[in-house]
């Protein structure tokens, strides 16, 4: 499924992209439970859409990173299409972002000399 074809209050939405941002993460209390959501924007070849990540799910997604929605269902918020994972449905990465640009892994002869 390409985001191009997302249609508001569409629903078992199949969508593998790449996350490109990151918002800010906020807390809230509802009917006594306290969570976090977040937003990211998500691309693909054919355009770009937001994406509201809830509790755990914000620790698995960084930027670079290319996910898979499964049975996800769009819904809008302040007149903008908005993706979610809702009750069923599920977020995996299955590219993870250049973690090489991220830290440098020690050498073996910068080990050696700190023993020394």
């Amino acid at each position: 499924m390409a985001i191009k074809d997302l249609e508001i209050k569409q629903g078992n939405v199949d969508l593998t992209a790449e996350v490109v941002e990151v918002g800010e993460v906020r807390e809230f209390n509802k009917f006594g439970k306290t969570g976090r959501v977040a937003t990211a924007k998500l691309k693909d070849e054919t355009g770009e859409i937001n994406l509201s990540l809830w509790n755990d799910d914000i620790d698995k997604v960084k930027v670079g990173d290319t996910i898979q929605i499964k049975n996800g269902f769009v819904n809008e918020w302040q007149g903008t299409p908005q993706l979610t994972t809702g009750r069923q449905g599920t977020l995996e990465v299955v590219g993870k972002a250049d973690e090489s640009l991220e830290e440098e892994p020690e050498s073996e002869e910068t080990s050696e000399e700190d023993v020394e």
